[in-house]
Protein backbone atom coordinates (compact mmCIF):
# COMPACT_ATOMS: atom_id res chain seq x y z
CA UNK A 1 0.00 0.00 0.00
CA UNK A 2 2.83 2.53 0.80
CA UNK A 3 4.56 2.63 -2.79
CA UNK A 4 6.69 5.71 -2.69
CA UNK A 5 9.08 7.19 -0.15
CA UNK A 6 10.11 11.58 -0.10
CA UNK A 7 13.20 12.76 1.70
CA UNK A 8 13.30 16.55 2.64
CA UNK A 9 17.34 17.24 3.05
CA UNK A 10 18.11 20.24 5.15
CA UNK A 11 21.48 21.96 5.59
CA UNK A 12 21.13 24.88 7.99
CA UNK A 13 18.32 26.63 7.47
CA UNK A 14 17.54 25.44 3.96
CA UNK A 15 16.11 22.13 2.66
CA UNK A 16 16.72 20.96 -0.56
CA UNK A 17 13.28 21.27 -2.80
CA UNK A 18 12.54 20.19 -6.32
CA UNK A 19 9.97 21.67 -8.78
CA UNK A 20 8.54 19.00 -10.30
CA UNK A 21 7.90 18.54 -14.29
CA UNK A 22 5.48 15.90 -13.58
CA UNK A 23 2.73 15.33 -11.91
CA UNK A 24 1.53 14.60 -9.27
CA UNK A 25 2.20 17.84 -7.79
CA UNK A 26 2.96 19.17 -11.45
CA UNK A 27 4.81 22.87 -10.71
CA UNK A 28 5.03 22.51 -6.81
CA UNK A 29 8.06 22.67 -4.50
CA UNK A 30 8.08 19.23 -2.57
CA UNK A 31 10.78 17.05 -1.78
CA UNK A 32 13.01 14.36 -3.47
CA UNK A 33 11.47 10.81 -3.50
CA UNK A 34 10.31 8.49 -5.99
CA UNK A 35 8.50 4.63 -6.25
CA UNK A 36 9.94 2.11 -4.34
CA UNK A 37 11.32 -0.96 -6.16
CA UNK A 38 9.76 -4.36 -6.47
CA UNK A 39 11.24 -6.30 -3.31
CA UNK A 40 13.15 -2.56 -1.96
CA UNK A 41 13.44 -1.63 1.46
CA UNK A 42 12.37 1.89 2.33
CA UNK A 43 15.93 3.20 3.35
CA UNK A 44 17.40 1.39 0.37
CA UNK A 45 14.70 3.33 -1.77
CA UNK A 46 14.81 6.72 -0.59
CA UNK A 47 18.60 6.33 -0.74
CA UNK A 48 18.86 5.35 -3.99
CA UNK A 49 16.33 7.68 -4.88
CA UNK A 50 18.32 11.01 -3.42
CA UNK A 51 21.28 9.68 -5.18
CA UNK A 52 19.51 9.59 -8.70
CA UNK A 53 17.60 12.66 -8.49
CA UNK A 54 20.77 14.88 -6.22
CA UNK A 55 23.83 12.63 -6.73
CA UNK A 56 23.96 13.06 -2.68
CA UNK A 57 25.46 9.87 -1.86
CA UNK A 58 24.52 8.54 1.33
CA UNK A 59 23.26 11.20 3.40
CA UNK A 60 22.84 10.97 7.25
CA UNK A 61 19.11 10.07 6.94
CA UNK A 62 16.49 9.37 9.73
CA UNK A 63 13.41 8.14 9.61
CA UNK A 64 10.42 10.73 10.83
CA UNK A 65 7.38 8.07 9.35
CA UNK A 66 4.86 8.56 6.91
CA UNK A 67 2.66 10.69 4.89
CA UNK A 68 -0.71 9.39 3.89
CA UNK A 69 -3.75 10.12 1.96
CA UNK A 70 -7.14 10.04 1.46
CA UNK A 71 -10.40 11.12 0.17
CA UNK A 72 -13.24 11.89 1.47
CA UNK A 73 -15.25 9.38 -0.53
CA UNK A 74 -12.71 6.70 0.06
CA UNK A 75 -11.44 6.72 -3.54
CA UNK A 76 -7.86 6.85 -3.29
CA UNK A 77 -5.68 5.77 -0.51
CA UNK A 78 -1.68 5.60 -0.42
CA UNK A 79 1.40 6.61 1.12
CA UNK A 80 5.14 7.23 1.42
CA UNK A 81 7.95 7.16 3.77
CA UNK A 82 9.23 10.01 5.01
CA UNK A 83 12.92 10.60 5.76
CA UNK A 84 15.15 13.86 6.71
CA UNK A 85 18.60 13.72 5.34
CA UNK A 86 20.93 16.50 7.59
CA UNK A 87 24.20 17.54 5.38
CA UNK A 88 26.57 19.53 6.93
CA UNK A 89 26.20 23.29 6.42
CA UNK A 90 29.64 23.39 4.13
CA UNK A 91 28.67 21.14 2.25
CA UNK A 92 28.83 22.52 -1.59
CA UNK A 93 25.77 22.09 -3.61
CA UNK A 94 25.23 24.06 -6.28
CA UNK A 95 21.76 25.17 -7.43
CA UNK A 96 19.23 26.16 -9.22
CA UNK A 97 20.11 22.85 -11.31
CA UNK A 98 17.67 21.67 -13.42
CA UNK A 99 17.49 17.81 -13.64
CA UNK A 100 15.40 14.97 -15.57
CA UNK A 101 12.61 15.72 -12.82
CA UNK A 102 12.64 19.47 -12.42
CA UNK A 103 14.67 21.86 -10.79
CA UNK A 104 16.48 21.57 -7.42
CA UNK A 105 16.78 24.69 -5.27
CA UNK A 106 17.51 25.52 -1.74
CA UNK A 107 14.46 26.87 0.20
CA UNK A 108 14.69 28.76 3.41
CA UNK A 109 12.74 26.81 6.04
CA UNK A 110 10.71 30.02 6.77
CA UNK A 111 9.60 30.59 3.16
CA UNK A 112 8.62 26.84 2.93
CA UNK A 113 6.45 27.75 6.08
CA UNK A 114 5.47 30.97 5.11
CA UNK A 115 1.59 31.05 5.00
CA UNK A 116 1.34 33.24 2.19
CA UNK A 117 3.13 30.41 0.40
CA UNK A 118 1.08 28.77 -2.49
CA UNK A 119 3.88 27.55 -4.74
CA UNK A 120 4.78 24.29 -2.51
CA UNK A 121 2.73 20.70 -2.15
CA UNK A 122 0.33 21.91 0.18
CA UNK A 123 0.94 18.38 2.99
CA UNK A 124 4.48 19.19 3.31
CA UNK A 125 4.43 22.98 5.28
CA UNK A 126 1.11 21.32 7.48
CA UNK A 127 3.89 18.45 8.86
CA UNK A 128 7.41 20.58 7.98
CA UNK A 129 8.04 21.46 11.81
CA UNK A 130 7.37 17.73 13.40
CA UNK A 131 9.61 15.90 10.97
CA UNK A 132 12.33 19.13 11.67
CA UNK A 133 11.99 19.26 15.74
CA UNK A 134 10.14 16.36 16.96
CA UNK A 135 11.93 13.11 17.52
CA UNK A 136 9.00 10.83 17.18
CA UNK A 137 7.93 9.58 14.45
CA UNK A 138 4.03 10.39 12.98
CA UNK A 139 1.63 9.21 10.24
CA UNK A 140 0.78 12.81 8.69
CA UNK A 141 -2.80 11.90 7.19
CA UNK A 142 -3.92 14.15 5.10
CA UNK A 143 -7.65 14.46 3.42
CA UNK A 144 -7.75 15.65 0.08
CA UNK A 145 -10.92 16.69 -1.99
CA UNK A 146 -11.42 18.21 -5.30
CA UNK A 147 -7.94 18.03 -5.29
CA UNK A 148 -7.71 20.21 -2.76
CA UNK A 149 -5.93 19.19 1.34
CA UNK A 150 -8.66 20.35 3.23
CA UNK A 151 -7.43 18.81 6.82
CA UNK A 152 -4.34 16.89 7.86
CA UNK A 153 -4.18 14.43 11.02
CA UNK A 154 -0.60 13.67 12.82
CA UNK A 155 -0.53 11.05 14.64
CA UNK A 156 2.22 9.58 16.44
CA UNK A 157 3.40 5.85 15.08
CA UNK A 158 5.99 3.52 16.60
CA UNK A 159 9.49 3.97 14.08
CA UNK A 160 9.85 0.15 13.80
CA UNK A 161 7.09 0.14 11.43
CA UNK A 162 9.97 1.57 8.47
CA UNK A 163 11.70 -2.01 9.45
CA UNK A 164 8.79 -4.49 10.41
CA UNK A 165 6.59 -5.66 7.57
CA UNK A 166 4.18 -7.52 9.64
CA UNK A 167 3.72 -3.82 12.15
CA UNK A 168 3.61 -1.86 8.56
CA UNK A 169 0.93 -4.12 7.31
CA UNK A 170 -1.18 -4.08 10.53
CA UNK A 171 -1.10 -0.09 10.46
CA UNK A 172 -1.99 0.16 7.55
CA UNK A 173 -4.99 -1.84 7.36
CA UNK A 174 -6.27 -0.78 10.96
CA UNK A 175 -5.43 3.08 9.77
CA UNK A 176 -7.43 3.06 6.41
CA UNK A 177 -10.39 1.07 7.89
CA UNK A 178 -10.85 3.55 10.44
CA UNK A 179 -9.70 6.91 8.60
CA UNK A 180 -12.01 6.07 5.22
CA UNK A 181 -14.54 8.85 5.60
CA UNK A 182 -18.06 8.41 4.29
Amino acid sequence: MIKYNLCLIRRGTKILLLNREFPTWLGCWNGVGGKLEENEQPRDSVIREVYEETQINSPDLQFKGLITWSTPEGSDFGGMYLYLADIPEDYHYQTPLKTDEGILDWKEIDWILHPENRGMASNIPTCLEKVLYDEQCFNHHSIFADGQMVEQISTVIDSEIESDKNLRKEYLRTYSRRHTLT
